[in-house]
Order: structure tokens, then sequence, then C-alpha cells
């Protein structure tokens, strides 16, 4: 016999008691059998899918699909087994739903665990006394090494419940608040509270601002809604169903890199707003002024590319092969306006190209050109005919002259170069960015205009949007001609096979050059800007509070369709946020805003926030500071910077487990379960022991304020605070 799921020897005899989970039990070894059958399914499954042969393209495509679908689940189901039942709850009619990370079915399909994201589980988060959605007790477990050590239970409509129920009322919560933390975040799924989850559930439409201040579970909130709106959000499968989250740093990706796995969802990206630009990796901070300044410097780019759109107004002789052509001013003019659409500038050129080449035809085939485009005619074996408009056009393409002077009025163009130039030559910038002062230009030139800053970032993504690859017309170049000579291949080959055909139907004849075509023809394309450029349906954007206009205008850029969940707090803006989120987004373009406000700190202890609010109130005196759910016990600590090294070991001989951050001291070296950061990096973060190194040092203006604000509320548990 299997050993058995509950370990409740330890606990009180209420919870202890076998009849008190005997049905949990018997459940969950129905839960503990099914894995066992659904492993072995999926593993089975695997091993004939790597038995097959990658067949033909479309089936090499499903069956990566099918083999990624089954190795996200089996590793689901292996990696939590029978813990991914998170509790269940009972309702009116006497019965009990569970609720798991995954939903499960046993072998012959019946219901064993509702995925917490579909609307069955709804209840298990969102009910309340208030609302009590058919509940009438709700239970929780906690898990370590596959048994359930912990439970509690929680009477939800007030009505009687059974004798052998364990009300703990907000007990589970308290417990897992109270427990150390490691370097990932920890797992809060079953403890997500119903005004929490109401904003997980909401609709994806439009922007949702979750304003809450340190501790009140934004992060978690933003992770959880991730999964969800993958998941089971129509709108979002409808645009493709990608989802990104970006964060504030490296060390936040970090932090969070387990969440979305332990809630079923391998698929969501995440990035830093660095990674969303090429320039980003090597990117060094710069002053703040300076990065206010290009706030919206990006939108100079489409100034500065329109001066390399100027059609030239001198008159030019073309070779058209049969005759000659010139083409003059209104011609230029006609062939710059053909561009249709948000086609990048290097792309659109193509498009002039064209452009050009068919006024040349027109002017020799006259009004009728259409009468001579017969690429659409085929000889008698299938072969397509070359129309007399092509020859024309083929000519004219020959002329080294039209090539050059195409090449001055409308060049290919590098992003980089584009925007390096803004930064080094003056008179450049106040023409396209004509709302800077003459102090301003001057203050933003530098001498190594590739040096990239943070503040530049935006301003490269916006280039490189309305610029495009710099390389893309060379490589279609030669696209067109490996195709062209793919093509005259073929048609030799077919016209052989025809040649040789001696059956009655004629079969190679069927060969149409048309379907030859239709595949020859196929444009793979070439590397764009990876995964990360987009379309997104929807973005999640953490710490949004630090976005300068032409970030928004990135991230924008990537999700056309407006939807967005924006995760922040006012009080945490080192640069300053004195405006409303709605008039703040609706400046960048975002109107349909809905604000959700967290007011309750569920990680910060009241002994920690009775010293932070007064830090954040005396700059910003109407800050959301959260009111918290419970005390530490642990009085915050002062001393000086001399006690450091004491005040890290003595915690950590103190503290088997946990893991302590020392702010504001950069020649601190990291030791295991001890970080050293800055205030920004700590940002997003949260540790057992805080230990902040002279906090004055960070500055008597509302940056300086946010700082030791932010540092200050990384703690679940203990602060130390030394002065110099």
């Amino acid at each position: 016999m299997s050993a058995p799921i509950f370990d409740l020897e330890s606990h009180p005899a209420h919870k202890a008691d076998p009849a008190a989970v005997e049905a949990d039990e018997a459940h969950l070894v129905k839960v503990r059998d099914a894995l066992d059958w659904h492993v072995a399914d999926l593993r089975s499954r695997l091993a004939a899918e790597f038995e097959q042969g990658g067949g033909a393209w479309q089936g090499a495509v499903e069956r990566e699909q099918t083999v990624q679908y089954l190795g996200r689940r089996l590793r689901a189901l292996e990696r939590y087994g029978a813990e991914l039942c998170l509790g269940r709850f009972t309702t009116d009619d006497g019965g009990a739903v569970y609720i798991g990370r995954l939903g499960l079915t046993d072998a012959q399909g019946a219901r064993l665990l509702y995925d917490w994201r579909s609307g069955a589980a709804e209840p298990f988060f969102g009910a309340t006394a208030a609302h009590p959605m058919g509940v009438v007790t709700r239970r929780r477990f906690r898990w370590r090494g596959g048994r359930i050590v912990d439970h509690w239970d929680e009477a939800v409509n007030g009505t009687a419940v059974a004798d052998d129920a364990a009300l703990d009322d907000d007990s589970a919560l308290l417990a897992s608040l109270g427990e150390s933390r490691t370097t990932r975040m920890r797992d809060v799924l079953a403890t997500i509270q119903s005004d929490q989850d109401a904003i997980v559930r909401a609709d994806s439409s439009g922007v949702l601002v979750v304003d809450g201040g340190p501790g009140t579970g934004k992060t978690v909130v933003a992770l959880h809604r991730a999964a969800f709106l993958n998941y089971s959000d129509a709108r979002l499968r409808a645009q493709g169903g990608k989802v990104l989250v970006v964060g504030p740093h490296r060390p936040y990706l970090e932090f969070i890199a387990d969440v979305l796995p332990s809630l079923g969802e391998e698929s969501v990206q995440t990035c830093t707003y660095r990674d969303l630009v090429v320039e980003g990796a090597d990117a060094v901070p710069e002053e703040q002024e300076a990065v206010r300044l290009k706030a919206d410097l990006d939108l100079a780019i489409d100034a500065a590319v329109r001066l390399y759109e100027e059609p030239p107004t001198d008159s030019l002789v073309v070779d058209a092969g049969e005759t000659e052509v010139r083409i003059v001013a209104p011609d230029w003019a006609e062939a710059f306006e053909a561009p249709t659409g948000e086609l990048p500038h290097n792309a659109a050129r193509e498009e002039v190209w064209t452009a050009l080449l068919d006024i040349v035809a027109r002017a020799v085939l006259g009004e009728d050109l259409d009468d001579h485009e017969d690429a659409d005619e085929f000889d008698a074996y299938g072969l397509s005919v070359t129309s007399r408009a092509a020859e024309i056009r083929r000519a004219a393409g020959r002329d080294q002259g039209l090539r050059d002077a195409l090449g001055k009025a409308w060049p290919i163009l590098d992003p980089q170069e584009v925007v390096g130039d803004l930064l080094s030559v003056p008179a450049y910038l106040r023409m396209c960015a004509p709302w800077l002062t003459p102090d301003q230009v001057a203050s933003l030139q530098r001498d190594e205009p590739a040096r990239w800053t943070d503040g530049d970032l935006p301003v490269l993504d916006a280039a490189r949007a309305r610029i495009g690859d710099p390389h893309e017309p060379a490589r279609k170049a030669r696209q067109r001609a490996a195709r062209a000579a793919e093509r005259a291949r073929m048609d030799d080959v077919v016209a052989d096979l025809v040649d040789q055909d001696d059956s009655e139907m004629g079969v190679m004849s069927m060969l149409r050059g048309q379907d030859l075509m239709s595949v020859l023809d196929t444009d793979e394309g070439g590397p764009g800007l990876g995964d990360l450029s987009g379309p997104f349906a929807h973005v999640i954007v953490d710490e949004a509070q630090e976005l300068t206009d032409g970030q928004w205008r990135s991230l924008m850029r990537r999700c056309p369709s407006g939807s967005f969940t924006v995760v922040g707090d006012r009080a945490q803006a080192r640069a300053g946020f004195p405006e409303a989120w709605e008039d703040r987004l609706s400046r960048v373009g975002l109107t349909k805003v809905r604000r959700v406000p967290l007011t309750v700190n569920y990680r910060t202890p009241e002994e920690v926030m009775a010293e932070a609010a007064p830090v954040i109130q005396a700059v910003l005196p109407d800050a959301n500071v959260p009111v918290s759910v419970r005390a530490g016990g642990h009085p915050v600590v002062h001393g000086s910077r001399a006690d450091l090294d004491g005040i890290v070991d003595g915690w950590l001989q103190e503290n088997s487990r946990g893991v302590a951050c020392v702010i504001g001291d950069p020649a601190y070296a990291p030791r295991p379960r001890v970080s050293s950061l800055s205030p920004a990096l700590a940002k997003g973060l949260e540790f057992d022991l805080v230990v902040l190194v002279d906090p004055a040092a960070f500055g008597d203006d509302v940056a300086g304020a946010v700082d030791r604000y932010v540092a200050m509320t990384r703690s679940t548990s203990r602060l130390v605070v030394l002065d110099a």
C-alpha cells in the first residue's frame, strides 16, 4: 500500500484527526493514480512521435507542435505530482470541488482537478462572506515532499459548517507570509486573495492599471494575470495569444523565473526594456536630465528620415532598351509617393524603385501598359512567357544613372548612423527636434555618438522601426536572383520532361509553370528583430512608473491592440510622477484606462513601514502608503557602517534559511544567501533581512527619498539602517 497523502501527526487533534481529511485522502489517492497513468501515457506518446520520420513540411510542423505540447504537459505533471492540488471548496449541495495548478481527469475522463484558471475554479479564489458564490467552506493545503503537512479551513457563507472543519480564517495567508524567502519568488497561488484574483481575471481590453504601494502583491497579480490571460482570454487567442511581461531589470527576471512555470504556463515571454533593443545589452546609465530630454527624441526620427526621402528636381535620361526615356520632376514625385501602408524606409525604397520602372515602361508603351502585362500567359507546355513590359523594366533597371540617382535621393539608411548623427550634428538635431532649446541641443551632443546610453534606447528603437533593416534590400535582391535562376532551371527541367513524356494522358504536361512559380516565389524572409519585436496580443509592464514616453511608444508599437496591464506605484518613481495614471498614459495615446488600487501590504511588517512611510511622505505627502497586514516582531535596528559585517554574520549564524541583502554599499561583496544591490536593482525583490547602508548618501531630492523608501520596504522581517 502506498504512503498516505496527509502527514499531520504533529498538529492539533482537530487537524490530525483522520476523519477530518478522510474524503480528501481518498480523492488525492485518485489524483496520484491518475497522474501515474497520464505520465506513462505522455511518455509513450512522445516516444511514438520521436520514432516518426520528419515527413513533409506541414507534417513536420504539426509534429513539432505536438511534441512541444506533450513535453510541456509532462514536465508540469512530473514537477508537481499530487502537489498539483491547491485545495478544495464545498458547495451548498454538499459537493466538493478540487482545484489544481492544471486540470486533471482520470483514465475514464472523470474530472479530478479543475485548472485554477478555469471558470469552475473562480469561487476558490474569489468567494468572500459578502459574495460566497455558492461556497460553504474553503480548504487550502500546504505540501512538502509530496505530502500535505498542514491545511486551513475557512467558513465562507456564514452558515453552519461540519463539526470536523478546522476553521482558521486567514491563517493560511499569514503562515505563508511568515515563511523564509529564497532567491526566487515564493509560490502564492494557493493564497491569492479575492481582490487580487478579481484583477487577475479582469477583461484584457484597453489598459488596466494596478496601482499599489510596496508589498501589495502587484508583481504576483501581474504574473498570475499573464498566465490566466494566455490560457483563457478569447480576445487574446484571436490575436495570436502572445503575451509579454516586461520587468525592470535582470535580477527581477531571475527572481520570478519559477513563477509562470509553476502556474502551468511556459509560453509567456519575459524581458526587460533593455532586451527589446539590440543595443540594450551594452547601454550605459545616463544622467536623469539627459534621459528627460531624450524622452521625446524618438519623435524626431520621422523628420530625420524624411530628409532622406526628398524627390529630385533634376531630369534624367534612362536607357529603356529599345529607346530612351526622360524622367522629370513630376515623375520622381509620383514614384516617391508610391509606398503604401507603414513600410519602413528601406523596405519602401523597393516600391519607389518599382514605381520608377513602371513610369519608364509606361512612357515607352503608353497609358495602356496593362495590355502588355502578359506574365500570366503560358505557352503550350505551361511555361511562363516574358512580357514586353518586363523587358523594358529589366533594361531600365540596369541603367546605372537611374540607380545612382535613387541611391542619392532615397538611400539605404542605418538606424544607428541616423541616431548617431542626431547626437553629433547640432544643426541636424535642431532641424528634427525644434522643441529643444539651443542649450539643450548642445547638452545632448557627444564625441562618441555610438556609445549608447539608456536614454538612447527608445530613440534607436524608433529609428529601427521607421528605417528597417539596412541589409534587407540586398538580401531580397539576392533572393530574387536565386529564385530567377531556379525558375530558369526548373523551366528547362519541365520542358525536358514534357519532351520525353510518351504517356497517353501527357501527365508531364500537367506540371504547370504557375504551380512551380507558387513554390519558387516563396520568400522565407530574413532575420528581423527577434521574437521581442512582436506583435503581442497583451503586454504586462511591472514597475511601470519608471517608463519614459519614448519607452511607452516602443511598447505600443509591439502591442497594436493597446491591451496592457500596467503595474506600478507613483510614489516609487525616481524621476517623480506628479500626474494621475490616466493623464500619464493618455499623453502617449493610451486612453481606455481603468485603475484598480491595492492598499494592503502583505510583505513589509508594521515596524518597518512605520519608519519607511515618513521617508516618502516627506517629499510626496499624497504617496499611496499601504497598510501592513501583520507585525514582524522585530524593531528596526540603527547602527553605524562599522557594524555591517557583524550584523550579517550574526544573522547568518542565527538563520539557516532565508536571504539577506545589503543595499547602498557597492563595495560589499555578495556571498551565499546575501546579495549586494543598489536601490534600483532591488526594486521588485524581497529579503528576510535588509541592511541599508548610509541612506543619507542617496540625496535629498525625490530620487533619493524614493531610493530609501524602496530599499527599506524590501524587508519581509528585519531592517537594519547603518549610517556612515
